[in-house]
């Protein structure tokens, strides 16, 4: 956590991916067809507390959201849910803080949050 500390002085963004060197940062996958996923990452994002969902482009997966900082500053972030296939989607996220400083940590915070709320939620689809 200290380094994440460090690295968020300089740096106010995070992101996930497949390729990801953090395991914690790796795409989630779970085993339901990207419309399926889509509904089940929609309703839970909308019933998580602090956030606030901007809007939903279904037809390329993304979900936006913002969520205030208790420094008062806003996050940007981006859910995305993408087909793998015709039986599993991948869920990416993108968390970045406006503002000039860094973000001490608090996007890779962010996207831990999400992930762990959206793995609880859909725990009998992890793959």
């Amino acid at each position: 956590m200290l380094k994440r500390t460090l690295i968020g002085l300089l740096r106010s963004h995070e992101a996930t991916g497949d390729k990801a060197k953090d395991p914690l940062l790796k795409s989630h996958i779970y085993k339901l067809s990207k419309e399926k996923a889509w509904e089940e990452v929609v309703s839970t994002l909308k019933k998580m507390q602090g956030y606030k969902l901007l809007h939903e482009v279904k037809s390329v997966g993304e979900i936006v959201m913002e969520k205030r900082t208790m420094t008062g500053r806003t996050m940007d972030i981006t859910v995305t849910v993408i087909g793998v296939n015709p039986v599993t989607s991948a869920v990416d996220i993108y968390s970045a803080s406006k503002g000039s400083l860094g973000d001490l940590g608090s996007n890779y915070r962010v996207i831990l949050d999400i992930y762990r709320t959206l793995d609880k939620k859909l725990a009998a689809f992890k793959a």
